[in-house]
C-alpha cells in the first residue's frame, strides 16, 4: 500500500522545502531540503530520496536512531479549511555514500556525497 498518495503526494509536488527531523542526544534536530531536490529524484509510493551534502549531525543521529519526521508544505494545494496544505512523513532513513542509488544522486547534484534514504511509514495531512 502507497503510504505517500493524494493531499500528501500533492503537497510534496508544489511545497518549496522540507524539514527533516532527527532525534540528536540534546533533543531535536532539524535541517531542510528544497522541494524541487525531491522532485527531481522523484518522489516514490513510500520512498524520498535527498541529496546529501554535510548533513553529518543528522548522519550521527540516525546511527544512533533512525526514526525521522518530515513536514512539507504549500499554500498551491487546498486543505481542510482552506487554502494550503500540509503533510507530516514519519518513517526510517539512513544515509548512502557509495552505490548505484548515490552514483545517480551525484549525475543530478554534482556536490553531493551521499544520498538520504526516507522509507515513509505513515503520512497524514495537517492545516
Amino acid at each position: 500500500m502507497a503510504m505517500i498518495e493524494n493531499a500528501c503526494r500533492q503537497t510534496l509536488e508544489a511545497t518549496e522545502y522540507v524539514t527533516i527531523v532527527t532525534q540528536g542526544e540534546a533533543g531535536p534536530h532539524l535541517v531542510a531540503t528544497w522541494g524541487d531536490y525531491l522532485r527531481k529524484l522523484g518522489i516514490g509510493d513510500d520512498t524520498l530520496i535527498v541529496p546529501v551534502g554535510y548533513l553529518r549531525e543528522t548522519e550521527a543521529n540516525l546511527r544512533r536512531d533512525s526514526r525521522v519526521q518530515v513536514l512539507a508544505a504549500s499554500r498551491q494545494v487546498q486543505g481542510t479549511h482552506g487554502p494550503g496544505q500540509g503533510c507530516l512523513l514519519t518513517g526510517v532513513a539512513e544515509i548512502l555514500i557509495d552505490g548505484d542509488l548515490v552514483a545517480r544522486v551525484k549525475e543530478q547534484f554534482p556536490w553531493a556525497r551521499g544520498a538520504m534514504v526516507i522509507r515513509v511509514e505513515s503520512a497524514k495531512t495537517q492545516l
